[in-house]
C-alpha cells in the first residue's frame, strides 16, 4: 500500500529528498507523473488508462507535504523500507489504508515509472 503523510506533520521537509520516485511534495504544490521518474509524454500505468507524464495535477493537500499514491511504491525495489517513514522525525509517515497494494503491484509501477 502507498504511504500517507498525516497531519501530524510539521513540514520539516525531510522526507521529499529522500523518495526515490519524487512521490512527496510540499504543501500547495502542483505534481506530475514525470517529476523524477523516467516517464515523459503519453503512458499505460499499472492500472491501465492513459496518462499525460507531464501533466500538472492538482495538490493532494494544501497544508502539508504529501505522497501522490500513485508514484508511491513503498520504496520497493530501491530499499528495504519506506524511507520517508524512516526519516520523519514525528512518525506521520504511515501506511495508507485506502491505497493497499502487494509488493508485485508496488514492483509493476515502479518498473512503469523507472524501466
Amino acid at each position: 500500500m502507498a504511504i500517507i503523510i498525516t497531519d501530524e506533520c510539521i513540514n520539516c521537509g525531510a522526507c521529499e529528498p529522500e523518495c526515490p520516485n519524487n512521490a512527496i511534495y510540499e504543501s500547495g504544490i502542483d505534481w506530475s507523473f514525470a517529476d523524477g521518474t523516467n516517464l515523459a509524454g503519453m503512458f499505460t500505468f499499472v492500472d491501465g488508462k492513459q496518462h499525460d507524464a507531464d501533466e500538472r495535477n492538482a495538490p493532494v493537500s494544501d497544508e502539508v507535504y504529501y505522497i501522490v499514491p500513485d508514484k508511491c511504491t513503498e520504496c520497493q525495489g530501491f530499499h528495504e523500507e519506506p524511507q520517508c517513514a524512516a526519516v520523519c522525525p514525528v512518525d506521520c509517515c504511515i501506511p495508507d489504508a485506502l491505497h493497499k497494494e502487494t509488493e508485485e503491484q508496488l514492483l509493476a509501477k515502479k518498473a512503469i515509472m523507472h524501466p
